[in-house]
């Protein structure tokens, strides 16, 4: 057993297993806490290296593409401290620390772990039921259905359409981008109705616009990555290229053209509703009328 144990967390590997325990104190980041610890089989890493500094070093881990739905939902985009495949390690754990990268790269050698594109997932990302309170409203997953409470400060028009529910099997896509701070991020659901009409996140009743506490905004990437664990894995999707990170992102189906007309007229009824009831005013349904039409 090769163990390393700073502040920040715990890596232990076992021989077949890295386990990653996040650390308690409190300069450990809200989603790493929350996400919990993270077993990581052998055959999901693709390398790992100590990176000694005067004072303190980082120890990384880079798992094979397409075996985590985690990075897969987030796609790299999790700020440094929030990525749980890093570790700061202080100077007195820099022996420890370069024992553990030997162990895990002999083993790597010795059972001929592959480099490749993994073909399905090989870890399986956070358990479910799963709900997160963000900015915009709150959004739970219980391994079959997203579900969307709009908050008091959600857009009128969201709040107007009431709760949205999606069936797994009617998604096709998740797009999460990160809260930063500066620029607002965003949780978009995308269903088989909604692909070619992308409204902006704050009024589109299937996306979550991220603007609050970017620290509290990061757990939805834990619904993000419970559903994308659920979707297909991108290599099984038509035209996927595994040696090519874009071409493995999902592509959404296309449906049938009168199906897209039925889904145009669906949409601009639903406005033409929500105009008629005054919860519209004419400048916000030319707008969002005028995206739904260009998205066609």
């Amino acid at each position: 057993m090769a163990e390393l144990i700073q502040r920040d967390g715990t890596w232990a590997f076992d021989g077949a297993t890295v386990r990653i325990t996040p650390g308690l104190h409190r300069s450990v980041p809200l989603f790493r806490q929350t996400y919990g610890e993270i077993a990581v089989p052998l055959e999901a890493v693709a390398s790992i290296a100590f990176e000694p500094e005067r004072r303190r070093g980082r120890l990384r881990m880079r798992l094979r593409e397409g075996a985590d739905p985690l990075l897969q939902a987030t796609g790299g985009r999790l700020p440094g401290m929030a990525d749980p495949y890093r570790l700061t390690v202080d100077i007195d754990g820099f022996g420890v620390a370069e024992y553990v990268v030997e162990e895990i790269h002999r083993t790597l050698l010795l059972d001929q772990i592959p480099k490749e594109p993994a073909t399905a997932y090989l870890l399986p990302g956070p358990p479910v039921p799963v709900s997160v309170r963000s900015s915009d409203g709150t959004v739970s997953f219980d391994g079959t259905q997203v579900r969307i409470d709009w908050s008091d400060t959600s857009d009128r028009v969201k709040r107007a359409t009431g709760p949205r529910i999606i069936d797994v099997g009617d998604l096709v896509q998740v797009e999460w981008l990160p809260n930063s701070g500066y620029e607002d991020g965003l949780l978009r659901f995308t269903t088989r109705e909604t692909v070619f009409a992308e409204l902006p996140p704050e009024k589109d009743p299937y996306a979550l616009d991220l603007w609050g506490s970017a620290r509290r905004d990061l757990l939805t990437a834990l619904v993000a990555t419970a559903v994308t664990a659920r979707l297909p894995h991108p290599s099984s999707r038509p035209g996927t290229d595994s040696d090519s990170a874009e071409r493995a992102r999902p592509t959404p189906s296309v449906p049938h053209r009168a199906d897209r007309h039925d889904v145009l007229l669906r949409r601009l009824r639903e406005l033409g509703e929500l105009y008629r009831d005054g919860v519209l005013t004419d400048e916000e349904f030319a707008m969002t009328k005028a995206v739904v039409l260009s998205g066609f």
